[in-house]
Protein backbone atom coordinates (compact mmCIF):
# COMPACT_ATOMS: atom_id res chain seq x y z
CA UNK A 1 0.00 0.00 0.00
CA UNK A 2 2.83 2.52 1.24
CA UNK A 3 4.53 2.31 -2.24
CA UNK A 4 1.48 2.67 -4.34
CA UNK A 5 1.31 5.82 -2.47
CA UNK A 6 5.13 6.58 -3.21
CA UNK A 7 4.66 5.88 -6.76
CA UNK A 8 1.57 8.07 -6.87
CA UNK A 9 3.77 11.02 -5.69
CA UNK A 10 6.76 10.47 -7.84
CA UNK A 11 4.35 10.37 -10.95
CA UNK A 12 2.45 14.00 -10.19
CA UNK A 13 6.18 15.43 -10.32
CA UNK A 14 7.29 13.68 -13.20
CA UNK A 15 3.72 14.27 -15.34
CA UNK A 16 4.23 18.59 -13.96
CA UNK A 17 7.83 18.33 -15.88
CA UNK A 18 6.37 16.81 -18.75
CA UNK A 19 4.00 19.45 -19.21
CA UNK A 20 6.44 22.09 -18.59
CA UNK A 21 8.44 20.44 -21.23
CA UNK A 22 5.73 20.64 -23.39
CA UNK A 23 5.24 24.24 -22.86
CA UNK A 24 8.35 25.37 -23.14
CA UNK A 25 8.58 23.46 -26.16
CA UNK A 26 5.73 25.10 -27.83
CA UNK A 27 6.37 28.73 -27.38
CA UNK A 28 9.85 28.53 -28.11
CA UNK A 29 7.97 27.02 -31.31
CA UNK A 30 6.62 30.22 -31.81
CA UNK A 31 9.16 32.45 -31.24
CA UNK A 32 11.31 30.62 -33.48
CA UNK A 33 8.86 30.78 -36.07
CA UNK A 34 8.35 34.82 -35.70
CA UNK A 35 11.89 35.32 -35.46
CA UNK A 36 13.41 33.02 -38.18
CA UNK A 37 10.25 31.64 -40.45
CA UNK A 38 9.94 28.34 -41.42
CA UNK A 39 13.19 27.49 -43.53
CA UNK A 40 15.02 28.68 -40.06
CA UNK A 41 12.99 27.20 -37.41
CA UNK A 42 13.77 23.32 -36.97
CA UNK A 43 13.19 20.84 -34.09
CA UNK A 44 16.69 21.21 -33.15
CA UNK A 45 16.70 24.53 -33.05
CA UNK A 46 13.23 24.90 -31.08
CA UNK A 47 14.61 22.44 -28.73
CA UNK A 48 17.86 24.07 -28.31
CA UNK A 49 15.82 27.54 -27.66
CA UNK A 50 13.76 25.22 -25.08
CA UNK A 51 16.47 23.80 -23.27
CA UNK A 52 15.86 20.55 -23.71
CA UNK A 53 17.64 17.62 -25.80
CA UNK A 54 16.35 16.99 -29.20
CA UNK A 55 15.32 13.50 -28.22
CA UNK A 56 12.73 15.11 -25.60
CA UNK A 57 11.21 17.53 -28.39
CA UNK A 58 10.70 14.56 -30.71
CA UNK A 59 9.01 12.45 -28.05
CA UNK A 60 6.74 15.07 -27.28
CA UNK A 61 6.51 15.97 -31.16
CA UNK A 62 7.29 13.61 -33.45
CA UNK A 63 7.34 15.41 -36.65
CA UNK A 64 8.16 19.19 -37.41
CA UNK A 65 4.59 19.57 -38.83
CA UNK A 66 3.39 17.96 -35.32
CA UNK A 67 5.55 20.99 -33.13
CA UNK A 68 4.44 23.74 -35.15
CA UNK A 69 0.77 23.59 -35.61
CA UNK A 70 0.59 22.49 -31.77
CA UNK A 71 2.74 25.30 -31.21
CA UNK A 72 0.24 27.98 -32.81
CA UNK A 73 -2.79 26.49 -32.00
CA UNK A 74 -1.64 26.41 -28.00
CA UNK A 75 -0.74 30.03 -28.56
CA UNK A 76 -3.92 30.80 -29.79
CA UNK A 77 -5.85 29.34 -27.45
CA UNK A 78 -4.05 31.33 -24.84
CA UNK A 79 -4.76 34.13 -26.38
CA UNK A 80 -8.34 33.61 -26.44
CA UNK A 81 -8.00 32.92 -23.20
CA UNK A 82 -6.19 36.28 -21.95
CA UNK A 83 -8.89 38.04 -24.66
CA UNK A 84 -12.11 36.67 -22.65
CA UNK A 85 -10.18 37.89 -19.58
CA UNK A 86 -9.66 41.21 -21.20
CA UNK A 87 -13.73 41.65 -20.31
CA UNK A 88 -14.92 39.31 -17.98
CA UNK A 89 -18.92 40.66 -17.56
CA UNK A 90 -18.79 41.03 -21.30
CA UNK A 91 -19.67 44.30 -20.76
CA UNK A 92 -17.37 46.82 -22.25
CA UNK A 93 -16.93 49.80 -24.19
CA UNK A 94 -17.02 48.51 -28.14
CA UNK A 95 -14.00 50.96 -28.85
CA UNK A 96 -12.12 48.53 -26.13
CA UNK A 97 -13.16 45.05 -27.91
CA UNK A 98 -12.21 46.38 -31.50
CA UNK A 99 -8.75 47.17 -30.27
CA UNK A 100 -8.43 43.79 -28.29
CA UNK A 101 -9.94 42.31 -31.31
CA UNK A 102 -6.98 44.67 -33.68
CA UNK A 103 -3.88 43.68 -31.08
CA UNK A 104 -4.69 39.99 -31.73
CA UNK A 105 -3.25 40.20 -35.07
CA UNK A 106 -0.03 42.40 -33.89
CA UNK A 107 2.82 40.57 -32.42
CA UNK A 108 5.28 37.28 -32.76
CA UNK A 109 1.93 34.99 -32.83
CA UNK A 110 0.50 36.67 -35.80
CA UNK A 111 3.82 36.43 -37.18
CA UNK A 112 4.56 32.93 -36.16
CA UNK A 113 0.99 31.76 -37.89
CA UNK A 114 1.72 33.54 -40.64
CA UNK A 115 4.90 31.88 -41.69
CA UNK A 116 3.46 29.01 -41.15
CA UNK A 117 0.34 29.48 -43.79
CA UNK A 118 3.27 30.38 -45.93
CA UNK A 119 5.12 27.73 -45.65
CA UNK A 120 1.95 25.43 -46.03
CA UNK A 121 1.09 27.19 -49.57
CA UNK A 122 4.23 25.30 -50.54
CA UNK A 123 4.34 22.25 -48.00
CA UNK A 124 1.51 19.61 -49.53
CA UNK A 125 2.05 17.91 -45.77
CA UNK A 126 1.60 20.65 -43.94
CA UNK A 127 -1.36 22.19 -45.89
CA UNK A 128 -4.18 20.36 -44.54
CA UNK A 129 -3.04 20.74 -40.85
CA UNK A 130 -2.85 24.29 -41.57
CA UNK A 131 -5.79 24.79 -43.30
CA UNK A 132 -8.14 22.91 -40.48
CA UNK A 133 -6.01 24.51 -37.59
CA UNK A 134 -6.94 28.10 -38.99
CA UNK A 135 -10.64 26.86 -39.62
CA UNK A 136 -10.81 26.02 -35.99
CA UNK A 137 -9.10 29.29 -34.27
CA UNK A 138 -11.07 31.33 -36.76
CA UNK A 139 -14.07 30.21 -35.66
CA UNK A 140 -12.96 30.48 -31.90
CA UNK A 141 -12.28 33.98 -32.66
CA UNK A 142 -15.30 35.10 -34.56
CA UNK A 143 -17.46 33.38 -31.41
CA UNK A 144 -15.13 35.60 -29.21
CA UNK A 145 -15.98 38.72 -31.38
CA UNK A 146 -19.27 38.16 -31.56
CA UNK A 147 -19.78 37.54 -27.20
CA UNK A 148 -17.80 40.44 -26.66
CA UNK A 149 -19.67 43.20 -28.99
CA UNK A 150 -22.65 41.87 -27.92
CA UNK A 151 -23.67 41.30 -31.64
CA UNK A 152 -27.13 39.42 -32.50
CA UNK A 153 -26.14 37.14 -35.29
CA UNK A 154 -29.93 37.02 -36.16
CA UNK A 155 -30.12 39.95 -37.70
CA UNK A 156 -29.24 40.10 -41.52
CA UNK A 157 -25.74 41.29 -41.78
CA UNK A 158 -24.58 40.82 -38.86
CA UNK A 159 -22.19 37.56 -39.21
CA UNK A 160 -20.53 39.45 -42.27
CA UNK A 161 -20.41 42.68 -40.35
CA UNK A 162 -18.36 40.98 -37.69
CA UNK A 163 -16.42 38.93 -39.94
CA UNK A 164 -15.39 41.98 -41.65
CA UNK A 165 -13.86 43.37 -38.78
CA UNK A 166 -12.01 40.07 -38.25
CA UNK A 167 -10.67 40.22 -41.72
CA UNK A 168 -9.53 44.53 -41.24
CA UNK A 169 -7.86 43.63 -37.92
CA UNK A 170 -6.07 40.87 -40.01
CA UNK A 171 -5.03 43.27 -42.68
CA UNK A 172 -3.61 46.05 -40.23
CA UNK A 173 -1.69 42.74 -38.93
CA UNK A 174 -0.25 42.45 -42.04
CA UNK A 175 0.34 46.06 -42.33
CA UNK A 176 1.97 46.30 -38.99
CA UNK A 177 4.77 43.55 -40.36
CA UNK A 178 6.80 46.62 -42.14
CA UNK A 179 6.37 49.62 -40.16
CA UNK A 180 4.81 50.22 -37.29
CA UNK A 181 1.51 51.31 -37.90
CA UNK A 182 0.35 52.12 -34.71
CA UNK A 183 -1.15 55.58 -35.71
CA UNK A 184 -3.08 54.84 -38.60
CA UNK A 185 -4.46 52.01 -36.72
CA UNK A 186 -5.97 54.05 -33.94
CA UNK A 187 -7.79 55.68 -36.30
CA UNK A 188 -8.94 53.02 -38.40
CA UNK A 189 -9.92 51.06 -34.94
CA UNK A 190 -11.97 54.14 -33.57
CA UNK A 191 -13.54 54.73 -37.33
CA UNK A 192 -14.65 51.15 -36.94
CA UNK A 193 -15.73 50.70 -33.27
CA UNK A 194 -17.91 53.68 -34.32
CA UNK A 195 -19.63 51.83 -37.47
CA UNK A 196 -20.28 48.93 -35.23
CA UNK A 197 -22.00 51.14 -32.83
CA UNK A 198 -24.10 51.52 -35.68
CA UNK A 199 -24.56 48.60 -37.31
CA UNK A 200 -24.61 46.35 -34.60
CA UNK A 201 -27.12 48.95 -32.22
Amino acid sequence: MGGVRTTERERVPKQDRSRATRQRLLEAAVACLAERGWAGSTVAVVAERAGVSRGAAQHHFPTREDLFTAAVEYVSEERSLALRALFPDGAADRRAVVSALVDLYTGPLFRAALHLWVAASDEEPLRPRVTELEARVGRETHRIAVDLLRADESRPGVRETVQGLLDMARGLGLANLLTDDTARRERVVAQWAALLEEALG
